[in-house]
């Protein structure tokens, strides 16, 4: 297909797929179904048809799973705007077209996301931080680096990218990049105190990002491990989120002392009536700064959590993932260029966010190469890690 084509092609499905989610807040749930049937038919990654096949299941008897769509009717016109345009269109539809392309070519497949460090700098110092491994005295990323990265991503047919830190927020120029990129969806893991109201109407503006916000559990919990007021100042930034339209959500570390009262319908709803659209689950990990294995979950709470992802999911109008028990809807671990690699702020490039080893630096090499290398190649070729290929228990480090 020329580009003239494939410019009105991408046009076509964009009109297509933007009158289709205008109808989203009032279609029945045969209607839902439809509709994913059509996004079915436009994207080639299996990856995204198999998660397409899963909502259409999840319709079914779940109107938690339900009134989670219909709430992006509540979002402000750029961010749906750019839901159709960066995250359905680019993100799931150009993205598996580019990277199918790649595969025929040459062989390799590359991943659908990048998470990149983008500082080392935060203004908090919470225990088991992940971030507090890294002792750079690089600190940012630069500009210039984090431009090539982009152009480069996009030129593989990514176009999600999540940023962490440190404290993403904390740069003067962070918003730039949202900006010159409004083409990538960007998840932006935040503390949230860095967000200011005149960053939040700019979030809104634009569009293209969706803060998720870490916190601990409600006010107790959450200002025990970041600090006295904290809580009281996410919960400010989240009502002016919520007033201006953005999509946000909640990021929540589990450990052994938090693990029932952060999956608990107190937790859950509660964020939800702060505007939260979606949240994120994440085991704690003995890295980091004061690493201690005795805040690990059991496996017992670890089991209790999978089960009660799902409850959620079935009851509750938000979308929670979970990013250790869902291992078997993604199909095992992720890491090391199977679906992402992880880009510290030194431009090391390393297979996950919790697995800080490397052998090659983004400074000195393309991305694609980064990507390529024996290194990832392993780790991708021993996925899934256990002999019994147990995708519940998909993770190299502590499974």
């Amino acid at each position: 297909m020329n580009s003239k084509l494939k410019i009105i092609s991408q046009n076509a499905r964009r009109l297509l797929i933007g009158k289709a989610l205008e109808l989203v807040s009032i279609a029945s749930d045969d209607n839902l179904v439809r509709l994913s049937r059509i996004l079915e038919k436009l994207t080639r990654d299996p990856y995204h048809v198999d998660i397409l096949k899963r909502f259409r299941q999840a319709i079914k008897g779940n109107p938690g799973y339900v009134q989670a769509v219909r709430r992006i009717n509540n979002l402000n016109p750029s961010v749906k705007r750019k839901l159709i345009s960066n995250l359905i269109i680019n993100s799931m539809i150009i993205s598996a077209e580019k990277r199918e392309e790649i595969d025929k070519l040459e062989a390799w497949r590359p991943p659908s996301l990048l998470v990149i460090d983008v500082t080392d700098r935060c203004n908090l110092k919470c225990d088991g931080c992940w971030a507090g491994a890294y002792h750079s005295k690089e600190g940012d990323i630069s500009y210039e680096l984090l431009n090539r990265i982009m152009r480069e991503a996009k030129e593989l047919g990514i176009y999600f990218i999540t940023l962490a830190g440190g404290e993403p927020f904390i740069r003067d120029d962070i918003m730039r990049l949202f900006r010159e990129h409004n083409d990538i969806y960007f998840l932006v893991y935040t503390n949230g105190i860095c967000i200011t109201k005149n960053i939040a109407k700019g979030i809104a503006e634009l569009g293209n990002v969706a803060p998720a916000i870490s916190v601990e559990g409600l006010e107790k919990e959450t200002d025990a491990r970041r600090g006295n007021g904290v809580h009281k100042r996410i919960l400010w930034v989240m009502k002016n989120l919520r007033k201006e339209g953005v999509l946000f959500g909640f990021s929540t570390m589990i450990t052994r002392h938090n693990s029932e009262n952060a999956s608990s319908d107190e937790f859950i709803d509660f964020y939800i009536k702060q505007g939260c659209c979606f949240g994120w689950y994440f085991q704690y990990i003995p890295i980091g700064r004061n690493p201690n294995t005795a805040l690990m979950s059991t496996p017992e709470q670890r089991n209790r959590l999978r089960e009660r992802t799902f409850k959620i999911r079935e009851t509750k109008p938000i979308l929670v993932g979970d990013f250790w028990n869902d291992g078997m809807l993604a199909g095992g671990c992720i890491a090391g260029g199977r679906r992402y690699i992880h880009i510290t702020n030194k431009g090391d490039a390393e297979p996950c966010v919790f697995a800080h080893f490397s052998v090659d630096n983004i400074k000195n090499k393309s991305l694609k190469q980064v990507i390529n290398s024996d290194f990832f190649k392993a780790i991708r070729k021993a996925q899934p890690y256990s002999a019994n290929k147990n995708l519940l228990a998909p993770c190299m480090i502590i499974d």
